[in-house]
């Protein structure tokens, strides 16, 4: 089970296009020690081989699968973008970036898309105040 930390929770982030955002997801899952520095590149060419945009101002970026080798260990980062950054002509408020070992990559995918096909969940995040807020909108689905 993957534990979402303070740690891994950015707030109240600006970024002017999708790029800068993915890598600022990248960096933060580099130094959490779930990834190598290597795999904020793969990231980028994740989405530039099919969006890492989910839908409801979400996006999920994270590595191809020949990156598998880049993760240390599985882990999630959160980024909250409340006045959105542009990902392809749709607006993304919350950057969710994974790296799953094995199975947990699906896992996580799957999880994450649960919290966020709720509108009000989404809302939520975007609008939350303190990491605390958004380790318990994912504890329930995702996290332990």
């Amino acid at each position: 089970m993957i534990t979402l930390k303070k740690d891994d929770i950015v707030l109240q982030q600006h970024f002017t296009n999708k790029k800068e955002a993915i890598r600022a997801a990248g960096k933060q899952l580099s130094s959490q020690g779930y990834v190598s520095a290597d795999y904020i590149e793969k990231m980028i060419e994740r989405d530039r081989l099919t969006t890492t945009y989910i839908g409801n101002m979400v996006a999920i970026p994270h590595g191809t699968d020949d990156s598998k080798s880049l993760i240390k260990q599985s882990g999630i980062v959160v980024l909250q973008v409340p006045e959105g950054v542009d990902f392809d002509g749709n607006q993304v408020r919350l950057i969710i970036g994974i790296a799953g070992l094995g199975d947990e990559h699906l896992a996580l995918l799957s999880s994450i898309a649960l919290v966020c096909a709720e509108m009000e969940n989404v809302h939520q995040l975007i609008a939350a105040e303190s990491k605390a807020e958004i380790i318990d909108l994912f504890k329930e689905e995702v996290i332990a």
